[in-house]
Formats: structure tokens, sequence, C-alpha cells
């Protein structure tokens, strides 16, 4: 079904408002209040999420165009471009493919350079134990 420019709209979830479960949206999501979920919008679209300074998110983000002044506990996905305000603090990693890092943002995390991200395919794998648990017995 063909949108039109019309059809775009603007979705805000209120300072005193949580929602609990994943929310998928188009378009822009402004989050004031609290997402206790997933934030997902499609890969190839040219949605925005922006986390407020009084938001917060805790799950994980995958939108095209991130922009996070708030709280968020869990990894962000930006296949276009994320952007990290002063007041940001994320505890997760962050794969963008484009970042803005403004000074006293906080990642708790790795900072991931990853244009694959584009494709939704995640490029970090976690080390494996059985290597770990053999160089220490071999020690």
């Amino acid at each position: 079904m063909a949108r039109n420019k019309i059809d775009k709209g603007v979705t805000l979830i209120a300072a005193n408002t949580e929602i609990t479960g994943d929310v998928k949206f188009e378009n822009q999501l402004y989050i004031n209040g609290h997402v206790a979920g997933n934030v997902l919008a499609d890969v190839g679209s040219d949605a925005t999420v922006v986390v407020s300074e009084e938001g917060s998110v805790a799950g994980e983000i995958r939108v095209p165009n991130v922009v996070v002044n708030g709280k968020v506990e869990g990894d962000v996905y930006a296949a276009n471009r994320v952007e990290l305000a002063t007041k940001a603090a994320v505890t997760g990693n962050v794969y963008y493919n484009l970042i803005e890092m403004q000074l006293g943002a906080m990642v708790d995390g790795q900072l991931v350079h990853d244009e694959s991200v584009a494709a939704g395919v995640e490029n970090v794998h976690p080390f494996p134990s059985e290597t770990l648990e053999t160089a220490c017995a071999d020690q």
C-alpha cells in the first residue's frame, strides 16, 4: 500500500506514560516517558526515534535514525545515524553507520561502526567460553 506524505505522523509517549511491551512505529516517535520493551522501525524506512532527557527505554532500539538525550538500557542499532546528546546515558552497545556524540554523553558498552547494520545483520559475535576455559586450563 503506497502512503502519501500526508499520512506521515508523529507519535508522543508523554512524560507521565509507561509502556510495557515492544513499540513498532513508522515516521517519528518521541519518548518523554518510559518504554519497557524494544523500540522497532523498518530498516529501509526514514523513521526516527527521539529519547528526550526525561525519557527512558529498557530494551533494544532498532531504528534507522536515533537521537538519545535520556537513558537507554539495551543495545542501539541505527542503520543510518545515531546522535548521542549531552545527557545521553546508554548501557549497552551502539551499532551505527554514522554517529554524532556530544560532550557529556555516556556509553557503558561498545561503539561499533557497522555498515551492515543497515541490512539488519549483526557483525559482533560473543567470545566463545570454551576457548577461554581451554586457555585457562592449559596454564
